[in-house]
C-alpha cells in the first residue's frame, strides 16, 4: 500500500514518462498511451529496487556520482522537452480522402512499452530521488530502521509499480478526453508540457553544475 501510494504520488510532477504519456494519447490512441505508462511503471519499480537494494550504498560511497545523474538527466529532458514542444502541431492524419487505417493494438502495446521504460532509463536523475524516498522513509515506513528485508524490497516495488501505472493510466485518460473536447487545440498541451520538461531538464543541469562548483 506504501508503494503503491509512493508511485502515484512521486508520479506527479512534471517528467518525461507524463509528458510521454500525454504526446502518446494526443497522437496516437489511449491503448498506446496506457502501454507507455505501463513502460514507465515498470522502469519506476524496477528503479525503486535499485535504489533500495543497490544504488543508495553506490552513492553513499561515491557522493560525486549524484550531480553527473543529474547532468544526464538535464541534458535528456532538455532535449526530449525541445522535441515535444517543436512537434508539429496536429497529429498524424491519413492524406485528404482516404480513410485512415486502424491501429495495430499490438504494435501500440509494444511501442508503449519499449517507450515507457526507455523514457525512464534514459532519466537516472530518478534514481537519485528514489534513494532519497527509500533511503531515509522506507526503513521508518515499514519499521526496520537500518535495515530493510528483501520481501519489504519487493512489496515496495511492486507497489510503486502498480501507483504509477494508476497515475500514468488516469493522465492518459485525461489527455485522451482532453484531444476530444479541444479539437485542433489540443496540440497546445503537449507544447507546454513540452516546455515545461525543458526547464525541469535546465534545473537539473543548474543542480549539477553548482554541486560540481560547490
Amino acid at each position: 500500500m506504501i508503494g503503491a501510494l509512493v508511485g502515484a504520488l512521486t508520479g506527479i510532477p512534471i517528467g518525461p514518462a507524463n509528458v510521454a504519456v500525454i504526446n502518446t494519447a494526443y497522437r496516437h490512441t489511449l491503448r498506446r498511451a496506457i502501454s507507455v505508462g505501463a513502460g514507465a511503471a515498470i522502469a519506476d519499480g524496477g528503479y525503486a529496487l535499485l535504489g533500495i537494494l543497490l544504488i543508495a550504498q553506490l552513492l553513499a560511497d561515491n557522493p560525486s556520482l549524484a550531480p553527473i545523474l543529474w547532468a544526464v538527466s538535464g541534458g535528456v529532458l532538455i532535449v526530449y522537452g525541445l522535441i515535444t514542444a517543436l512537434a508539429d502541431a496536429e497529429p498524424a492524419k491519413a492524406s485528404s480522402g482516404v480513410k485512415q487505417k486502424a491501429s495495430d493494438p499490438s504494435r501500440d502495446i509494444w511501442s508503449g512499452l519499449f517507450l515507457g521504460v526507455t523514457i525512464i532509463v534514459l532519466n537516472p536523475a530518478a534514481l537519485v530521488t528514489w534513494v532519497v524516498i527509500v533511503g531515509e522513509r522506507l526503513p521508518v515506513w515499514v519499521g526496520s530502521v537500518g535495515t530493510i528485508s528483501l520481501s519489504d524490497s519487493i512489496g515496495f516495488a511492486l507497489g510503486v509499480t502498480a501507483g504509477s501505472f494508476t497515475w500514468f493510466s488516469f493522465v492518459g485518460y485525461l489527455a485522451n478526453k482532453g484531444k476530444k473536447v479541444l479539437g485542433e487545440r489540443a496540440f497546445l498541451i503537449t507544447k507546454t508540457v513540452g516546455v515545461l520538461l525543458v526547464v525541469y531538464g535546465a534545473y537539473l543541469a543548474y543542480r549539477a553544475v553548482n554541486a560540481w562548483m560547490a
